[in-house]
C-alpha cells in the first residue's frame, strides 16, 4: 500500500480555510500531520492561525508534529483509538470543535465519542485508502511473483481492509502476519488472517520488536 494526498479542496471549503476555529486538531498519524501540512500549503493560511491544542495518537505522530516546532498537549498512552479518548477524559468537551484529519476508512470510534460529549468533529482533509489504483497493483505484482515476503505487518485496521480488498486474504497463506495492536489483530482475524504475533506496545517500535521475536525466539 502506498498514501497519496487527498483530491484538491476549494479554498473556502478546505480545513484549514478555518484553522482559528478549531479548539482541538487529533492527528492519528505522522502521515496525516504530512497530509494536513500540504493542504495547509495549498490554502491561503498558515500554521500562524493555529490556536487549538494539539494531540497526537502515539510517539511517531508526536515527533512528526515536534519537528513543526509545535508542542503535543495530549498524547495516549498507547497506540489505539480508546488509549486517545481516554487521555480526554480530564477535559471538558462540551462546545469544543475538533478537527481530525485523518484515513477516509479509519474507525468512527473518536469522532462518534467526541460528538457524544459535546464536541462536534469535523474530519475534513481525509486521507484516501489505498485499496486501488496504483499502489493495489503493486501490491498484488509482489504477491504474483515468487517467493512471497517472508513477513506482513499491519499497522491499523484500515491496512488490513485494504490489504484484503485488493489482494485477497489467501494470498497471506503461509505468510507470518504481524499486527501492532488488539484492534488490528481482531480485525485481521474478522477477515479471515491469521495473526502470527502481535506487538505488545502499540507503536511502530513494537511492531518491530514483535517481528524480531518470531525470529530470535
Amino acid at each position: 500500500m502506498r498514501s497519496a494526498p487527498p483530491p484538491t479542496t476549494p479554498r473556502s471549503t478546505a480545513p484549514s480555510a478555518h484553522l482559528s476555529s478549531y479548539d482541538w486538531l487529533i492527528f492519528t498519524s505522522a502521515n496525516g500531520v504530512r497530509f494536513f501540512l500540504d493542504r495547509l500549503d495549498r490554502s491561503a493560511t498558515d500554521l500562524r492561525a493555529l490556536r487549538g491544542r494539539l494531540c497526537a495518537i502515539g510517539p511517531a505522530t508526536r515527533a512528526a508534529i515536534e519537528t513543526l516546532h509545535l508542542k503535543v498537549d495530549l498524547m495516549g498512552k498507547e497506540y489505539v483509538a480508546e488509549s486517545l479518548l481516554e487521555a480526554f477524559a480530564p477535559y471538558d468537551l462540551a462546545g469544543k470543535v475538533v478537527l481530525l484529519p485523518r484515513a477516509a476508512v479509519a474507525r468512527d470510534l473518536v469522532p462518534v465519542e467526541l460528538a457524544r460529549r459535546g464536541a462536534p468533529c469535523r474530519r475534513g482533509g481525509s486521507l484516501p485508502h489505498g485499496g486501488s489504483g496504483r499502489g493495489a497493483r503493486q501490491l498484488r505484482e509482489v504477491f504474483d511473483a515468487a517467493p512471497k515476503p517472508d513477513c506482513i505487518t499491519f499497522t491499523s485496521s484500515s491496512t488490513v481492509e485494504n490489504f484484503v480488498a485488493a489482494v485477497g486474504a489467501e494470498s497471506l497463506a503461509g505468510v507470518p502476519v504481524v499486527s501492532i495492536g488488539p484492534v488490528t489483530t481482531r480485525t485481521a482475524r474478522a477477515l479471515g488472517i491469521e495473526v502470527a504475533a502481535e506487538a505488545r506496545v502499540f507503536t511502530v517500535d513494537g511492531l518491530v520488536e514483535a517481528v524480531l521475536g518470531l525470529y530470535t525466539g
